[in-house]
């Protein structure tokens, strides 16, 4: 285990947080906010630590796979912590554990809260909270590959611990350009978002912050109700973009090159979209005698299945007053997720599919055992390694999932609530049913329910593996 390495990683990662944290001065000075005093407090403490990890540049740059791991979850856990920080000094969130699970929820996009009453906080604690959701959406550590002019080989380690889906590949053959396409199609589709929502005379505060959240599939609001305070054109215009940022980022890199038909041909896309419109369509007919308005239902239906399968977390309703059919839909939207490459949650599309295919090889060799079968993918066989991950990636998932419903019961809340809330943070969604439905929050868990939950939201953010080598003695083992 190359040490040094992680050292200078969490380092730098910090100096970048610290940097990170200016807008939300900006904001505290426009607004004559006191909570700049704890923003630029904690910005200064995160610098400083960040030049005290950084250190001079490590001689030794070999980097393999567990130490891109091993970073990847020090630097979540560190910006997190250090993201912390502006709540407690504020005041905004005075306990420390409830505030690290209010950064960890942002960072992680997962949008799950223990506010009763967002409106109440400073302004620049609200960017900083919505801001949270901008930086953890596409990856810090991508973020970080763009800016700086790392060698050493492992910028690829870096990414594909940290970015969602149960692989990653380089659009272009170098992996810092790479980053710099995802970061620039980012910006892009986060900017023109804000652009249309300014169009519909929304205020320039509200339109930042929502499209931070919607761009980083977090659903952090900035009012008490989340979204159902706009008007129906901001309503459509985010349920749009909480599922173009649900889609893999390759599909737009194909576009940009005018490669439609490459980006037509996935299938993970497509899967994704024929999901969203099935659900969408049962869903409106479920609803449909709650509104008595075809066109209404639709829409309504269409806003949460956007916002709960690209794991956003918004609302403009309460959808568990909805009928059984219509919670059940959404429940099993939770688990599926988005596309893998995209800012979304979840078990992802791609694993999905991976899945079901995987089934249809099994039961073929059971009827023809002499026949060999691959499992394809967008035309082209999908590795034996690949197929193996995904079906550990599922066993891990399901023995954390279990052992965190377990774990939650202690509470003694009700089933629902401690389900759901397990499938909304590691899954990192937000509002799940019950007691923790959209009209809620977590605040009623105790602190060890939190750090439960807290573990969840990282896991599921990273994917299960970087988080869990942390607790295995042999990554820091030197070979």
């Amino acid at each position: 285990m190359n040490h040094s390495i992680i050292r200078y990683i969490v380092g730098l990662t910090l100096i970048l947080e610290g940097a990170l944290m200016v807008p939300s001065c900006v904001v505290a000075v426009i607004y004559g906010e006191t909570a700049l005093y704890a923003l630029a407090g904690s910005a200064l403490f995160s610098v400083a630590a960040g030049f005290v990890l950084r250190g001079k540049k490590p001689k030794d740059t070999v980097f393999f796979a567990r130490e891109g791991f091993a970073a990847v979850a020090l630097c979540w856990f560190a910006i997190s912590v250090v993201g912390a920080m502006p709540f407690v000094l504020s005041g905004a969130i005075p306990d420390p554990i409830y505030a690290l699970f209010e950064s960890v929820s942002g960072f992680t996009t997962t949008g799950a809260s223990i506010l009763k009453s967002v409106e109440e906080l400073p302004r620049s604690i609200l960017f900083w909270r919505s801001f949270t959701h901008w930086i953890g959406g596409m990856g810090v550590l991508v973020f970080l590959l763009t800016l700086l002019p790392m060698s050493g080989g492992f910028h690829m380690s870096l990414m594909k611990a940290e970015s969602p889906g149960p692989s990653v590949s380089r659009l272009v053959p170098k992996v810092q350009t790479t980053a710099k396409i995802l970061y620039l199609i980012y910006v892009g589709l986060t900017l023109f978002e804000v652009l249309l929502l300014l169009v519909g005379r929304m205020p320039l505060f509200d339109a930042l912050t929502l499209s931070f959240g919607t761009a980083g599939t977090g659903g952090f609001g900035i009012r008490n109700d989340s979204i159902a305070g706009y008007s129906v054109y901001h309503q459509v215009v985010i349920t749009i973009f909480m599922i173009l940022f649900g889609i893999n980022f390759n599909a737009y890199f194909f576009i940009l090159l005018k490669k439609i038909g490459a980006a037509l041909h996935m299938e993970e896309v497509r899967a994704y979209l024929g999901i969203i419109l099935a659900a969408v369509l049962l869903i409106t007919a479920n609803i449909f005698h709650i509104y008595g308005n075809a066109v209404t239902a639709f829409q309504q239906a269409a806003f949460q299945v956007s916002s709960i399968i690209t794991t956003t977390g918004f609302s403009t309703v309460d959808f568990d007053r909805w009928p059984e059919v219509s919670r059940t839909i959404l429940v099993i939207l939770m688990f599926i997720g988005a596309c893998s490459g995209s800012t979304g949650g979840g078990i992802k599309v791609s694993r999905i599919l991976l899945y079901i295919k995987s089934i249809g090889k099994e039961m073929e060799t059971y009827l023809h055992p002499g026949v060999v079968r691959k499992v394809k993918m967008d035309g082209k066989s999908v590795e034996e390694d690949v197929l193996q991950s995904t079906n550990v990636f599922l066993s891990v998932y399901l023995i954390i999932f279990t052992f965190s419903v377990l774990m939650l019961a202690i509470d003694n809340l009700d089933l629902i609530s401690n389900f759901t809330a397990v499938a909304a943070t590691l899954n990192n969604i937000g509002p799940g049913l019950s007691l923790v439905g959209p009209s809620a929050n977590f605040a009623m868990y105790s602190h060890r329910s939190l750090l439960v939950l807290i573990f969840d939201m990282l896991a599921g953010r990273l994917e299960l593996f970087p988080l869990m080598v942390l607790f295995s003695g042999k990554t820091w083992k030197k070979f």
